[in-house]
Parts: C-alpha cells; structure tokens; sequence
C-alpha cells in the first residue's frame, strides 16, 4: 500500500500571522510595507497557488503536482543503469528545495512511492510531504526519536535520499557552481546497512544574484543563512523549465573504506561532479 499523507485542508503560508502569533508585543511595530516585502520576496501567492494543488495527495504524488503545477518537467537519463536492490542515491544539491521535489517525483515513481529522504527538521512543517521525510535537526541534537526513525527506515526495502552537502550549492572562486564538502553519514549508512550508492547529478543552478548574496553575507561575517529567504523566488524562477537529472553507475557498498568515511564521501562527492555535462556559471 502506497503512503499516504492526506489533509482535507490544503496548507497555507501566511506571513502576517505568523509575525503575529510568534511576534505578539513585538507585531504592532512592524511596518506594514516590511510584511508586504517579505510576502513578495518569498512569492506567498504562488506558493499557496502551489500547496493548493498538493493538497490531499501522498507525499509523491503531492510532489508531482508541484511541479505540473509549476509547469516544470524532469529530463532523466541513467535510469537503466538501476538494478534490483536497496539503494542510498546521493545527490548534489544545487537549488535548495525544488531539486528535493524532482527526485521525490522521480524515484517515488520509479519504486513504487517506497522513498525516504533525509532532511532539514525544519521541512517537516511542508505538510503534503512529511510521507517521506526523515527529518535531521540541523541547529541542535539529534533527537531520540529522529534517529530511531532514520535507523528503521534504513532497515527497511525503502529507497534512501539524501543531499550529503546539507546546503545548497555555493559559487566556486572560478564562478562555477558546486556543492560543498559532503558529510560522512551517507557513508556510514550505505555501509552498514548494505545498501549500494547510486551517484546522481542534478545539472541546475539557481540566479548568480543568489550566489553572490550567499558569497557577500560569508565575507560580512554573518553566520546565519539569510540567502535563503530568496529560495522560493529562485523556485518561482523554474517554472516552465525542464530539469535534466543523470544518474550515475552505483558504488557497492563492500567497496567502501569505512575506516575513512570522509574521503570516501569527497570521493563520491568528486564521482558526482565528474558527470556534470558541462561546469555552467549562472546568469542573472
């Protein structure tokens, strides 16, 4: 039986009460044309437009009706390369949430919508989408519970996802695109679970002014990502496109050093950028 994440009321974005509620002494001082600003720069409108269209769905059709909605197509070769098995697919992570979508479209489909995919703890509040995510809580410890979770679904006939960077992809000093140093733990889990890992390439990128406000805001010494308020219009700006995703040959997973988990993942890592078609630098 295909999961189900199903909500008779579709999820709604709004900014305004969210101030409110989370802001209550503070809200009255907020000026309106910021609350206005932030409601455009996030596309609070076409967001819902979209959650509109998931809602009522189970996660992988909730994620296919997304990018219909978006008018955005997926371009997959390598899909033959897939045998029998239970597999860790490994990605880069050049768009920030909308990669996430495509994958869980594609390989939800592909095997039957038995997917998980590991992700930032905040993304569980994407309600149409929790059927797959394994939340990790990137900003504290990792809870009792979540990790339980993750351990059971790795133990399970489930296909694994995962983004080893953690964040979305960052401009080289050359001005092409990569993501940044991989995390051990895709390694670690494909290893002990025996799970082969199937490299994939997501040949995407966001806008060169999201780049360079990532690249300023590291210079300024602001450790907190604020570059990613922009990622929902940078989502908006795929719309009508098509997005090409390689697959790669899969690693078995006896071949892996688990005594170096580090370098086997910057190996993997390098696997992945090798089977970029060409090194694209983005446009405006």
């Amino acid at each position: 039986m295909k999961s189900s994440d199903m909500s008779e009321m579709p999820m709604k974005i709004d900014v305004d009460k969210v101030l409110r509620d989370r802001l209550p002494r503070h809200y009255k001082y907020i000026p309106r044309f910021a609350v206005r600003w932030l409601e455009r720069t996030i596309c609070q409108d076409k967001l819902n437009a979209i959650l509109l269209h998931m809602a009522g769905k189970n996660s992988v059709d909730a994620a296919t009706a997304a990018l219909t909605e978006m008018g955005i197509s997926i371009e997959a070769t390598g899909l033959e390369k897939l045998h029998e098995g239970r597999f860790m697919f490994v990605s880069n992570h050049p768009l920030g949430g909308l990669d996430g979508l495509a994958l869980i479209s594609l390989l939800g489909n592909r095997y039957d919508h038995k997917i998980k995919f590991l992700v930032n703890d905040l993304l569980m509040a994407v309600e149409p989408l929790r059927g797959v995510f394994l939340p990790v809580n990137k900003y504290g410890n990792q809870s009792r519970a979540n990790a339980t979770q993750i351990e059971q679904a790795l133990m399970s006939d489930n296909q694994f996802i995962t983004f080893p960077a953690g964040l979305c992809s960052r401009m080289q000093p050359d001005g092409t695109i990569a993501d940044l140093p991989w995390h051990k733990a895709a390694v670690v889990h494909a290893v002990n679970h025996q799970r082969d890992i199937v490299p994939v390439y997501f040949d995407a990128h966001n806008s060169r002014f999201f780049y360079r406000f990532a690249k300023w805001r590291k210079r300024l010494g602001i450790k907190f990502n604020i570059e990613l308020i922009f990622l929902p219009k940078e989502m908006i700006k795929q719309c009508g496109n098509t997005l090409r995703v390689i697959i790669g040959e899969p690693v078995a997973w006896n071949t892996l050093d688990i005594s170096k988990p580090k370098q086997e993942a910057a190996r993997l890592r390098n696997i992945v950028i090798q089977m970029a078609p060409t090194l694209k630098k983005p446009t405006e």
